[in-house]
């Protein structure tokens, strides 16, 4: 988004339970209420988990925590 909003509080909301700001101003690694669109193209340009996932993530990183994002194809179901 181009205007700044506010997401209401909570582990229903958008983002889920857990929000975690990456560099990029908007994009983050977050939860969400719906585990079943996991795996789906329905972001927009953040990383999706489900709220547990998310919240142990967040458990193991702090502030200051370097991301690499990796361009890599998947074959016959296995990452390369």
């Amino acid at each position: 988004t181009k205007h700044p909003f506010t997401i209401a509080k909570g582990p229903n909301n958008p983002v889920g339970s857990v929000w975690i700001d990456l560099s990029i101003e908007s994009y983050g690694i977050h939860g969400t209420p719906d585990p079943g669109k996991i795996g789906t193209t329905f972001s927009h340009g953040c990383i999706r988990m489900t709220n547990w996932d998310a919240e142990d993530l967040a458990g193991m990183v702090k502030p200051g925590t370097k991301v690499d994002f990796k361009d890599e194809t998947a074959q016959d179901g296995q990452a390369q």
